[in-house]
């Protein structure tokens, strides 16, 4: 099997894995990266979402050998328990999270939308966040802690 070498949450790491394997079956089974989850398997709920090269991609439905020499971060790599990301800190705020099942798709999503826009409108924070299924209704409190990330990001 080929070595697949990429960054994940700022270190390198590398695998020796079936190139067709999916990045969600490797992170959580053989790097122990837990946030993304398993949800539809088909790239359509949003749960097993990441951000690749700053773009949130759906991790379920990708490839072993579609990550080769990118950057690949996770929640995990968002921020730390003693230093939480703006958008950890605002969905803690805002209380915008019921079960959690889909939160890190739902902060891998924003967390890309932040990175290629840091002052979005709210229909472009509803946009970024159109693919993420969350059950429990919370995505107008997502929505503006969302939105209140990207303000205390942008006077940090």
């Amino acid at each position: 099997m080929p070595v697949i070498q990429f960054q994940l949450n700022g270190a390198t790491v590398a695998v020796d894995t079936d190139p067709d394997q999916t990045l969600l079956d490797v992170l959580r089974s053989r790097l122990g990266i837990t946030s993304p989850h398993f949800g539809c398997g088909a790239g359509e709920c949003g749960a097993c979402r990441v951000v690749v090269d700053d773009h949130a991609m759906a991790s379920c439905d990708m490839p072993m050998w579609s990550v080769a020499d990118k950057t690949v971060v996770t929640v995990e790599g968002l921020g730390t328990a003693e230093q939480p990301h703006p958008l950890q800190r605002a969905f803690i705020s805002e209380q915008a999270m019921q079960c959690g099942y889909c939160v890190s798709g739902i902060l891998a999503s924003a967390a890309a939308l932040l990175k290629r826009n840091p002052s979005p409108t709210e229909a472009e924070v509803r946009a970024a966040l159109d693919r993420n299924l969350c059950r429990c209704g919370s995505h107008n409190r997502m929505v503006r802690a969302v939105l209140r990330a990207a303000s205390e990001m942008s006077s940090s």
